[in-house]
């Protein structure tokens, strides 16, 4: 049982969790500036059709890789447009930028659906992939996951022991107080929310290059929106974010199990499963109170400066 279900199952949970903390990670830089930004679902859409279209022009998959983080910053930087330079409304912005996303990527990706890609296969990393049961679930992966244990240490360290991730941190908290001691609360700004869809991007990238190897309509499947509430789930905090990606991915690689070995629970309430955890975690999180944890200037626009 634990060889034949659960360590496979496990192994799935680590890779369908990827995508998931790439994003989450990103909408915490994003919202540690002090940006919301609700098109998360919007830039791993287009982030995915982009990296898939380059890694199957090129045949190289790094940078196919490279370019979704690329397209997460211009999809991104479109929102900055808006909220930091025209002083617009983030949560319609946001919104208009999931739309304008998941719907260009389908139109110009119809061409492309079915078509196939090499990507990021699996492989076994020596020695520790040697491990009993530890070795099959983390170190028998694709390259991106490998990548993503590294990320939340590097993230860290940036917001906390960096110059530009301690300003960042008080730009989201009190621009007006680090504008006074010499900051630049718009250039942070920037920095946090392009900086934040680059990740987010790279989740995008991900789901075509390593986790289908193909490119199909729809293919972000509402992940966005999960990353979205995993950041009140994990209070901001880059090592709870990595928990709830994983949880996240656990519940959908059980529901996709579910079904390949057949069971009498119709499909379409399987599939059901990851949201009505979302909803879950925000009522959790409302209940503990811990939504106090947010930036203090989250989703409110400060005056260009000069």
């Amino acid at each position: 049982m634990l060889e034949s279900f659960i360590v496979p199952l496990l192994a799935a949970t680590v890779q369908s969790g990827t995508p998931i903390l790439y994003a989450t990670l990103g909408e915490i830089l994003t919202e540690k500036g002090g940006i919301l930004n609700l098109g998360v679902e919007g830039i791993m859409s287009m982030a995915a059709f982009v990296a898939f279209v380059v890694s199957l022009t090129t045949g190289n998959a790094w940078l196919g890789f490279l370019c979704g983080g690329l397209a997460g910053s211009v999809m991104a930087m479109l929102h900055g447009i808006v909220c930091i330079t025209c002083l617009g409304n983030q949560v319609v912005s946001g919104l208009a930028l999931t739309i304008l996303g998941v719907g260009l990527c389908n139109f110009l990706g119809t061409p492309y659906i079915g078509m196939a890609i090499e990507g990021f296969d699996k492989f076994s990393v020596p020695f520790l992939s040697s491990i009993p049961y530890l070795g099959d679930i983390f170190f028998k992966q694709d390259a991106l996951v490998y990548v993503s244990f590294i990320i939340p240490v590097l993230f860290m360290l940036f917001m906390n022991r960096t110059s530009i991730g301690l300003a960042i941190t008080a730009v989201g908290e009190k621009p007006a107080a680090a504008a006074a001691v010499g900051l630049k609360a718009i250039r942070l700004r920037w920095i946090a929310l392009l900086g934040g869809g680059f990740l987010i991007g790279l989740g995008g990238a991900y789901l075509s290059l390593a986790y289908t190897h193909l490119w199909a309509n729809g293919l972000s499947g509402g992940r966005g929106w999960i990353a979205v509430a995993l950041v009140i789930f994990a209070f901001w905090r880059p090592g709870r974010a990595v928990f709830g990606a994983y949880l996240f991915g656990g519940v959908m690689a059980f529901q996709l199990r579910l079904q390949a070995v057949g069971t009498h629970i119709p499909s379409s309430l399987l599939l059901m499963l990851p949201y009505v955890l979302t909803i879950v975690v925000l009522i959790f999180s409302a209940v503990r109170g811990r939504s106090g944890n947010a930036p203090a200037h989250l989703g409110i626009n400060i005056e260009p400066e000069g």
